[in-house]
């Protein structure tokens, strides 16, 4: 094997890299934004709320990523050509770019998958607990802020750390679209340098090193946020 070529692309290899972390953070942080409201209806209500967010956990679970990502960016994206207010606006610049489509996929993954899990978080809360709530006379709002989602984001902090990392191995499939992560750095290289195994094993080393900060990062963090008695 011949590693000569690492010296010339790693600036590019950093790149990707930062793309990637930009891409799995965003995607993370939007995600469980989503998740959280997503699960919570799922127990609390109303019942047509609930039936829109289980229908939306199992369109998003049921389908690949990769179709979801290619819908959103050849089927919606290619919608905002053909409208001159939008390529008027300030938006233009952003719409055109393949990486916010990445974003909207990856985040509407991670929403999918972890609401459910978030459904089963706010159900795994003690009962007891709320109703003690209710007793001390706090609001709903107070009681959910205060309570019901420290507690469940405490049962679902173990269950991030997969996700994290599932989406993490997913990233590459964002190069489908020209975002050039780590692994379109590396399909970049392999087309350059007519090297086929060692830019593969390049980016996978890559990927190990980054989800083994992940692992390292979440343990750490499980072991500084107090679990219940």
């Amino acid at each position: 094997m011949q590693w000569y070529w690492v010296a010339e692309y790693v600036p590019k290899f950093i790149d990707g890299i930062i793309i990637t972390l930009q891409l799995l953070s965003l995607s993370i942080f939007f995600g469980m934004i989503l998740a959280v409201p997503i699960g919570l209806v799922q127990v609390t209500g109303p019942r047509w709320l609930a039936a829109i967010a289980r229908s939306f956990c199992t369109v998003i679970r049921g389908t690949p990523l990769l179709i979801q990502l290619w819908l959103l960016y050849y089927g919606l994206g290619s919608l905002f050509p053909l409208m001159p207010e939008i390529r008027e606006s300030f938006l233009w610049p952003i719409l055109r770019d393949a990486f916010p489509y990445a974003v909207l996929a990856f985040t509407l993954s991670v929403a999918g998958y972890e609401g459910e899990v978030m459904r089963g978080a706010f159900k795994g809360v003690p009962k007891g607990e709320l109703e003690a709530a209710r007793a001390f006379g706090m609001s709903r709002f107070k009681i959910l802020r205060r309570i019901w989602l420290p507690r469940a984001l405490q049962n679902v902090l173990p269950t991030l750390a997969g996700e994290f990392v599932l989406t993490l191995k997913s990233t590459p499939l964002a190069a489908t679209i020209t975002v050039f992560d780590v692994y379109g750095v590396g399909s970049i290289v392999r087309q350059e340098t007519y090297r086929v195994y060692e830019p593969l094993l390049f980016v996978a080393g890559i990927y190990i090193c980054l989800t083994a900060v992940i692992v390292v990062f979440f343990r750490w963090l499980e072991n500084r946020v107090p679990r219940p008695a």
